[in-house]
């Protein structure tokens, strides 16, 4: 998955991102009320990776 295509899906979950880090952005969700981190890369996100991004954002 892109990072692209994961961040259209975690606004579409109601996440908001807080702030920008080094290489990530941080988001917060509310459906599990965690701040996680979102690799900014423009790469593809690796799969056990977005499995824990949507994991920690309840989607």
């Amino acid at each position: 998955m892109k990072t692209s295509e994961m961040i259209k899906l975690l606004k579409k979950a109601g996440c908001k991102k807080i702030r920008d880090g080094g290489n990530h952005e941080i988001w917060y969700s509310p459906i599990t009320n965690k701040q996680f981190p979102v690799w900014r890369h423009g790469k593809e996100i690796p799969t056990g990776t977005a499995e824990k991004i949507k994991k920690e954002a309840g989607v």
